[in-house]
């Protein structure tokens, strides 16, 4: 019993950062550092998407739920590769009437793997205490002269 109090301790740590985000019509579980695959995308591999529609954000501290989406939350993806998912059979057949027909179908994917997960809020107010401190810094020294 105790092994599985564990993994679940460890998996409450590791998830201190994750999303809930919509692409390709449908609702996926976002963490840093973890591939996922989702329906083809018109990217080239290596390049950089950017997710908008963060349904949910759960940092350390705080979740932060969407209405509808959670404002300037992104989630940046990188292209991986592009490849097909397995074969599946779709059989139809008409009882009675001779009628049958078998048609494959493989779904078109691409991987791709997550690099971050921000809220734009955070970033603009370091540079903003930045650029506040340069400021403040040359006034000072200009009223001691």
């Amino acid at each position: 019993m105790t092994n599985s109090k564990k993994s679940s301790n460890n998996s409450a740590e590791s998830n201190e950062l994750y999303a809930i985000a919509e692409t390709s019509g449908q609702q996926f579980w976002f963490e840093v550092d973890r591939y996922y695959d989702i329906d083809r995308l018109n990217a080239k591999e290596k390049d950089k998407i950017t997710l908008d529609k963060v349904l949910l954000l759960k940092d350390k501290d705080s979740i932060s739920v969407g209405k509808p989406y959670v404002k300037d939350a992104k989630i940046e993806l990188e292209v991986v590769s592009h490849k097909r998912d397995k074969k599946i059979l779709v059989y139809k057949m008409r009882p009675k009437k001779k009628t049958r027909r078998k048609m494959g179908h493989r779904q078109e994917l691409t991987r791709v793997m997550v690099k971050s997960i921000t809220i734009g809020n955070s970033v603009p107010k370091s540079s903003k205490k930045e650029t506040v401190k340069k400021e403040t810094k040359p006034k000072s020294e200009k009223s001691t002269n």
